[in-house]
């Protein structure tokens, strides 16, 4: 049975995404899960080896990229993405039994899940502490533990610490969204299915028109770009890594160009292609009618 690590503890999102790829046939059977302090910590048990893969959260509808996430992925032993799903994220104030809104003075919950449901706290807990909570499960735990008296959490959560649902639904953008990931050590992409999202990292030169060059090499390929970052490299002031996702998989020809052209003057992490939870953008373009004209060429064909 693998072991698959988690961002935990029990009743994160994150464990509910776990279980809904595995749901989805993500894994051959029963999967033994395991919960991790953080998504750094969960990325470490696979490059130690103690797990074989690890699902974390790496980009919210609301609040944009897990940067947690993408750091521990950029850095360290290359690690590579096989699978994604996206769950529906609202929230749950969780409080001891008895409590009711209006005994609560403080509430700890997660930063991301603070910046999703601000407005909500402003409106019903106005005059609230919030204090921050390693994650949403956490938040929960330190109610159970009697040191705040409640916390933005998952329904989960809370049931299985026995705690009262205070509120639930609590969102303040209808329709919220994250996207998780399984990463393992490197290996083969998944086949590629049409309707793939391929993401690498990128080290370039510190010099004038560089991060243009790299763009060109997606643009002039018709490679539609879902999303572009840049991280400080954490060595020196003015060096970054810039993440890139594009539509498309490392079996299209046009995005193994893509690839191989940015590998003739970047540094390139390849954090893998894989299928896309959700439809977006346009897939690349075949190349299939040049790479035979090309072939005739070679050949000597007249007519090519």
């Amino acid at each position: 049975m693998p072991r698959i690590a988690y961002f935990g503890p029990t009743g994160t999102f994150t464990e509910m995404a776990l279980a809904q790829l595995e749901a989805a046939g993500a894994f051959d059977g029963d999967v033994e899960r395991v919960a991790a302090s953080s998504q750094s910590a969960a990325l470490e048990l696979v490059r130690s080896g103690d797990v074989a893969g690890a699902v974390v959260p790496i980009e919210s509808s609301v609040e944009g990229s897990i940067r947690p996430t993408m750091d521990a992925l950029a850095l360290g032993d290359r690690l590579q993405i096989m699978a994604e799903t996206e769950l529906e994220v609202s929230f749950t104030i969780v409080g001891r039994p008895g409590t009711t809104l209006d005994d609560v003075r403080t509430v700890r919950a997660y930063p991301v899940a603070t910046a999703q449901v601000q407005g909500w706290l402003d409106r019903h807990l106005p005059n609230v502490r919030v204090e921050p909570a390693s994650s949403n499960a956490g938040a929960a735990e330190d109610v159970a533990a009697g040191v705040a008296d409640a916390g933005v959490s998952t329904a989960l959560a809370g049931e299985r610490l026995g705690l009262a649902a205070l509120a639930s639904g609590v969102a303040d953008y209808e329709g919220a969204r994250t996207r998780f990931v399984l990463v393992t050590k490197p290996g083969p992409a998944p086949a590629r299915t049409g309707n793939d999202r391929t993401s690498v990292v990128l080290h370039l030169d510190n010099v004038p028109g560089s991060l243009v060059r790299a763009m060109t090499e997606f643009a002039t390929r018709g490679i539609d770009l879902s999303r572009i970052e840049s991280r400080p490299t954490r060595k020196e002031f003015g060096t970054y890594l810039f993440h890139l996702d594009c539509v498309g998989h490392i079996d299209d020809g046009l995005v193994a160009e893509a690839l191989k052209a940015l590998h003739r003057f970047s540094d390139v992490r390849f954090l893998g292609s894989w299928p896309s939870a959700v439809p977006g953008g346009g897939a690349p373009m075949s190349d299939a009618d040049a790479v035979t004209w090309l072939e005739r060429l070679r050949s000597g064909e007249e007519d090519a």
